[in-house]
């Protein structure tokens, strides 16, 4: 570890729940490394994995992490120790405190300091209950380790009037959404659905395809549009791949009660054609964290409790 990752430590706090642990940043990652420090501090809605096990994260606000790339990678982050921290090129920032179903790769940049896992542990079970059933809206703050922390949603800068009019948009709903939930999925998540969208006046099914929509727009569609915008993909062929990808989920979404996102979709889509490579990153770069901190939301509002009944039958093969 080199002298200069060794001091850098950070804090993760969820001041509601009056718990703080200590991370000690490391030389594994180093540009991933950089790209947290240098974005600090922030806070954002903590989220729980739901389907991968003992694993917290949340969407971060580091443009850069949607392509700098990895220079250490672990195989199968289930043999992680617990407290490992890892930066996702899903812009998340992640940290294991138990047991992991997935066998993911993933990118380490610290760990949790020893002393601190039990409280890691505490809020990792209070944050599970608060995600699946509680609904409470549990907020994280990552700051520099003995300085004050803060918020700022990053604004990326474009050329083109029209692209840095949409991005400074994109920008002000981003920061209005990020630590409250947004008018028009709160209220889908309370039946308020304008368009009808959901057979015979049914809500989970619109729900069910919001969330399905909506993660891979951002992760796939938005991130791989920034991953190879910077990789060098020729711009004809990326705003072929952008009117391929966008349009279409975005649409739909609107239809469900997503209007803004469609709508801000519908201005991209009107100047895609005359972008240089700078403002397509950076356009693409703020609608992909506008995007996840939706689909964050998605997965805090989401009733998943409603299929509380059914239960993983062990040692029960399918069909018997």
């Amino acid at each position: 570890m080199s002298e200069k990752q060794s001091r850098r430590q950070i804090e993760i706090s969820w001041p509601d729940l009056g718990l703080m642990v200590t991370a000690d940043l490391d030389d594994r990652n180093p540009a991933l490394a950089d790209a947290l420090w240098d974005s600090l501090p922030y806070r954002s809605l903590q989220g729980h994995a739901l389907i991968a096990g003992e694993h917290l994260y949340h969407v971060a606000p580091i443009p850069k992490l949607l392509h700098t790339p990895h220079t250490t990678r672990i195989p199968d982050r289930r043999e992680a120790p617990d407290g490992t921290v890892f930066c996702s090129g899903l812009q998340h920032l992640g940290i294991k405190y138990g047991t992991l179903t997935e066998p993911m790769p993933a990118n380490p940049v610290g760990r949790i300091r020893e002393a601190d896992l039990p409280a890691l542990r505490e809020a990792g079970g209070v944050i599970w209950d608060a995600v699946y059933s509680t609904k409470k809206q549990i907020v994280a703050e990552v700051r520099r380790a003995g300085e004050a922390g803060g918020h700022r949603i990053p604004v990326l800068g474009a050329t083109d009037a029209d692209a840095s009019s949409l991005i400074a948009d994109v920008a002000a709903e981003t920061e209005k959404i990020w630590l409250a939930p947004p008018v028009e999925l709160d209220g889908l998540h309370q039946g308020i659905i304008p368009s009808q969208a959901g057979n015979f006046g049914t809500v989970l099914p619109t729900l069910l395809f919001v969330n399905g929509e909506t993660r891979p727009l951002g992760y796939a569609a938005y991130g791989g549009l920034v991953r190879a915008a910077v990789q060098g993909m020729p711009m004809d062929s990326l705003v072929h791949m952008a009117r391929l990808l966008v349009g279409v989920p975005a649409e739909f979404l609107g239809y469900c009660g997503l209007e803004p996102l469609w709508a801000f979709t519908q201005r991209f889509l009107d100047v895609v054609d005359r972008l240089d490579r700078d403002d397509f990153y950076a356009v693409t770069s703020q609608l992909a964290l506008y995007i996840n901190c939706l689909g964050g939301w998605n997965l805090q509002l989401y009733p998943w409790d409603t299929g509380d009944h059914l239960r993983q039958q062990q040692g029960v093969k399918a069909g018997a």
